[in-house]
């Protein structure tokens, strides 16, 4: 599971290491779930130790180990409409583990490495090829009706555009960080499109609770943001 990993930071604050800590927990536990237990397979920890590293890369403001710990929250709480949640957990681990601003193909490298790296570590094939269906359909966001892991995966994701006002406008700030070397005009232009876009679509969420519970909020905070960027 290569990929030019990152060597593993030297530093941090006590509070990220709890996190990390945490967080390789989770994705110990979910691994050997999808295994049926320990079993003979590799030990699931330094697969975690690899991806942590990546989602802790310099370049990522947004994409951290933060948004990764708020969407498998998110998938905790959709994990009743999924077919298989520990599948779809997976594909949270890996829908962003390659991420570069500046590129367009970030969600097939991550796929790609999902299809890697999950074999070598002891994951079925059917469930490896649904973990990347999965990271793949990040996409678009755009699950086919019926498709439960993918709308739990989707509306987990995006989850973030219901957030109070403040946590939105951090999170808007977050990726302008991201985005630092695109022209201010670029970006306004950019942005704006992308916003405009999502307040198109007939719905933005696909499982009943985002449905309910998240819906009208995104729809206030992308209508804000686009004002913002266009007044």
């Amino acid at each position: 599971m290569s990929d030019s990993a990152p060597e593993a930071p030297v530093s941090g604050t006590s509070a990220r290491t709890h996190t990390a800590g945490t967080l390789r927990g989770r994705w110990c536990d979910t691994l050997l779930a999808v295994r049926g237990g320990a079993g003979d397979g590799p030990d699931p920890g330094p697969y975690a130790d690899n991806l942590l590293e990546r989602w802790a890369e310099p370049q990522r403001r947004y994409h951290t180990t933060a948004h990764l710990t708020q969407v498998l929250d998110r998938v905790d709480t959709l994990a009743g409409h999924a077919a298989d949640p520990d599948l779809v957990r997976l594909a949270v681990w890996f829908h962003d583990a390659v991420y570069r601003p500046d590129r367009s193909e970030n969600e097939e490298r991550s796929a790609a490495l999902a299809e890697r790296a999950l074999p070598e570590a002891g994951v079925p094939g059917t469930a490896t090829d649904e973990v990347a269906r999965l990271v793949r359909l990040t996409v678009t966001h755009d699950p086919a009706e019926g498709d439960t892991n993918g709308e739990v995966l989707c509306d987990a994701d995006l989850a973030i555009l219901a957030a109070p006002p403040k946590e939105y406008a951090a999170y808007a700030a977050q990726v302008r960080e991201e985005y630092g070397f695109v022209p201010d005009d670029a970006f306004r232009e950019g942005r704006s499109a992308v916003l405009r876009q999502l307040l198109e679509l007939p719905r933005l969420f696909r499982t009943p609770h985002g449905v309910e519970e998240w819906e009208p909020r995104a729809r206030q905070n992308l209508t804000t943001e686009l004002e913002l960027l266009t007044h």
